[in-house]
């Protein structure tokens, strides 16, 4: 079972690091299993029972990753059963019809092949990664769990506590409390205002007739893309999706909210009690959907800004010259609807409100002045040659092309993306930060010692 916890800033950052590492040594690391993005063509296939299933054949190595996208997450809870869906995908494994959750581990351990199952806030998504000779038990496993999951009381019990018991751990994590108090300022009355994975309240209010009623309601197949990469045909892949799917009866599909989040009309502030020698700094505001047609000018301007590491304006400013932190880093959460713009950073008690100006000072910057061209430069080329190294096995091939099709990107994103991001001039990293950054109107969340940490902001 795979749970869904919170991608903090450290770890964004941590793995920012090893990308950039990576990029460097890319031309040591080119292997003949990865064919060049331009080279991507995969096969779109719909199904009688409305599945649409992408195919792409790569022969190089003996594996299938089988990748089933499922249009629900946790986007569609009820605003008082927040962490319904993530519920519902961490309980896909333990257990169906036919199948003990032992006998489902067992079975593709046996094999040495993967099944998990994870939610987000706009769709939830299971995989089974196999070797070519056990193809048909690996969709015979991820058919099993999609379709006849059994959600057994005692299982439902136990995996519950066990979120509620991650959810308490988490509440010991000030990054995790700073993003909770962020998203709630940000996103009033809006379905991405809560966790992935709830709260402790929200999650004592969900039923086992509430899990039952989720999956029948949402888990029908004109509402999954299945990706499968790997070593298998276009023949092969259909013919077992019509042996493991084929029976899988269609639903009704569920309206979806496009509600963008309410513009915040003046600072919002929170600052939360702690006794730490730190203060945590979560600092923005509404975001852009994934389908913004800005979204690469957008990417470009905010790795200059602070998602480039040690080669951003706010690592810069906030890290080597004023010494105020160890990390900063800037995210834009595209999602399907308007997700949100965050600066993250930890900074010692006293230097609070240096720091936070000093944020604030370079969002004001680069609206205000155009970049420069080593700036645009040294963004693109990170861009262009990072994105090979997000399609470098089957796994996240396979996640991409689900999310490229449920995000309708089209097949040309494989070989358009470079060029995408190389257009960018520096006229419209200038324009994308006048409209898209907004250094007046924000949420500010402050954990820590606020005795001494005086926030004036």
């Amino acid at each position: 079972m795979f749970r869904t916890r919170w991608i903090t800033p450290q770890r964004i950052m941590r793995r920012l690091a090893l990308v950039r590492a990576l990029v460097l040594l890319l031309p040591l690391l080119a292997h003949p299993s990865t064919a060049p993005a331009a080279d991507i063509a995969p096969t779109r296939i719909t199904t009688t029972n409305g599945i649409t299933v992408v195919v792409l054949e790569q022969h190089y190595l003996p594996i299938v990753e089988i990748h089933a996208l499922v249009k629900a997450g946790s986007a569609q809870d009820p605003s008082e059963k927040a962490g319904l869906a993530n519920l519902v995908a961490s309980l896909l494994d333990e257990g169906t019809t036919t199948r003990t959750s032992k006998q489902l581990a067992e079975q593709i351990d046996f094999i040495g092949g993967s099944l998990e199952a994870k939610a987000s806030e706009d769709f939830t998504t299971a995989s089974a990664r196999v070797l070519k000779k056990d193809l048909d038990i690996g969709f015979t496993l991820l058919s099993d769990i999609l379709m006849h999951p059994v959600f057994a009381k005692q299982e439902f019990e136990r995996v519950r506590s066990q979120i509620q018991g991650e959810i308490a751990s988490d509440n010991d994590d000030p990054g995790h409390v700073a993003m909770k108090a962020f998203n709630k300022l940000i996103f009033p009355n809006h379905p991405y205002r809560w966790p992935v994975n709830g709260t402790d309240e929200t999650l004592g209010k969900i039923t086992l007739a509430d899990v039952q009623a989720f999956h029948a309601k949402e888990y029908v197949p004109n509402q999954v893309i299945l990706a499968i990469v790997g070593d298998v045909t276009v023949e092969q892949a259909t013919a077992l999706v019509q042996t493991h799917f084929g029976s899988w009866k269609k639903g009704t599909p569920q309206p979806r909210s496009v509600k963008k989040p309410a513009t915040i009309e003046k600072k919002a502030v929170q600052l939360i009690e702690k006794d730490l020698t730190q203060s945590t700094i979560v600092l923005g505001h509404g975001g852009i959907s994934r389908t913004n047609p800005d979204f690469y000018a957008v990417t470009v301007m905010n790795h200059i800004l602070g998602a480039g590491g040690f080669s951003s304006r706010l690592m810069d400013s906030i890290r080597d010259k004023q010494g105020l932190a160890y990390g900063i880093m800037s995210h834009y959460d595209a999602r399907a609807m308007p997700g949100s713009f965050w600066v993250s950073l930890q900074t010692r008690t006293e230097a609070t409100n240096q720091a936070i100006t000093g944020v604030l000072t370079e969002v004001k910057a680069i609206r205000e002045a155009p970049v420069t061209d080593q700036e645009l430069s040294e963004a693109k080329s990170f861009l262009m040659g990072s994105f090979p190294l997000r399609l470098d096995s089957t796994a996240k091939l396979a996640q991409v092309l689900a999310q490229v099709e449920f995000y309708g990107l089209g097949f040309e994103y494989f070989s358009q993306y470079p060029k995408w991001i190389e257009r960018v001039t520096k006229e419209d990293v200038q324009r994308v930060a006048r409209q898209y950054l907004d250094p007046q109107h924000y949420a500010l969340v402050v954990v820590g010692n606020l005795a001494k940490a005086k926030v004036r902001h």
